[in-house]
């Protein structure tokens, strides 16, 4: 597991087209996973994976923010573990894992200026109230000048077949 303080090996990475979906709870995830998944197998590439866990802020109480984050970061090896084999099953590679700590968009922009070998961005958009989501709100807003690679955003509401139809 590629943690925030180590890169992953990206070496034999050259050429091959590595799509990165940032994870999160949201059922809009599975869905960019999907279609991230579906354009990594027909194009020959690879599909990334970015974890970002919220800092644990106990300053005055360091054995427990200690903790908390090793427990964040063992939720965050699990969950990334678990959709492996789904990356696997729908691309036909195993996944690079990134995992950082702190605000998700400063997260991503910050994993895009650092790994040259990332070539695009899947998000789903939210279907619910909440708008498309806090990351596409962002990049739209005010981060699209940040960003060195294209972003593509997958309705969030596309089906399995749908996403099959136009991958």
């Amino acid at each position: 597991m590629n943690g925030s303080d180590e890169a992953p090996d990206t070496k034999d990475l050259s050429g091959e087209r590595v799509f990165l979906v940032v994870v999160d709870e949201s059922e809009e995830m599975k869905i960019a996973l999907h279609f991230a998944c579906r354009r990594a197998r027909n194009t020959g590439g690879r599909v990334a994976l970015l974890y970002v866990q919220e800092r644990a802020d106990f300053q005055h109480w360091m054995a427990v923010e200690a903790i908390m984050r090793e427990e964040q970061r063992e939720a965050a090896e699990e969950l990334l573990q678990d959709l492996s084999s789904e990356v696997h099953e729908w691309s036909g590679k195993m996944p690079i894992f990134f995992i950082r700590e702190g605000d998700r968009r400063e997260a991503l922009i910050k994993l895009l200026d650092e790994e040259p070998t990332i070539s695009i961005v899947v998000l789903a958009a939210g279907i619910g109230r909440g708008g498309p989501g806090p990351i596409i709100e962002h990049i739209v807003s005010k981060g699209v000048g940040q960003i060195r690679v294209p972003v593509t955003i997958v309705p969030g509401s596309l089906g399995d077949d749908e996403i099959i139809a136009i991958t």
